[in-house]
């Protein structure tokens, strides 16, 4: 199964509508898309407009594939439990995002080898005929390791001591 998942704040047509003329045009009916409220809806997979936590996670668990907009949530969820992603960054020069964040978590998470990225419609089609081309990451700790979290707490301390 390939799961899309759009995210909780808002929907993305953009992306949705090229995986559901994907999956008519190739007769795939093992797509299901989280899509978000008030959007377009799909013709030829299946979705729901939001999913709870437990059934999020099921059809997250089911998935060959995640295919969703930028977001950290799901890279870092697809990261932990070793499944492939594809990204497409929401971006607000087209009033999909307020800032242009995704657009810089998908260059940064490409270059490090975690996700695999289309910016632009034409870039998802070719992507989606080459799904089974994805592979797994290494998975992640459910959990920033020690280091991490070390230096957070120092970085928040001492910046808290600066003046405003």
């Amino acid at each position: 199964m390939i799961f899309i998942t759009v995210g909780t704040d808002q929907p993305f047509d953009r992306m949705v509508r090229v995986v559901d003329a994907w999956a008519a045009r190739n007769s795939r009916d093992d797509v299901f898309a989280q899509i978000g409220e008030g959007g377009w809806e799909p013709q030829s997979i299946q979705f729901a407009h939001f999913l709870n936590p437990a059934e999020f996670k099921r059809h997250f668990m089911s998935a060959k594939v995640i295919i969703g907009h930028a977001g950290m949530g799901t890279i870092l969820s697809a990261l932990h439990y070793g499944k492939p992603i594809l990204v497409m960054p929401k971006k607000a020069s087209l009033g999909e995002q307020r800032n242009e964040h995704q657009l810089a978590t998908a260059r940064r998470m490409m270059k490090m080898g975690n996700v695999a990225v289309a910016f632009d419609e034409e870039e998802l089609r070719e992507k989606l005929d080459h799904l089974d081309d994805l592979i797994p990451r290494e998975k992640i700790a459910p959990v920033a390791a020690g280091p991490l979290v070390t230096g957070i707490r120092h970085f928040v301390f001492s910046s808290a001591s600066l003046p405003a």
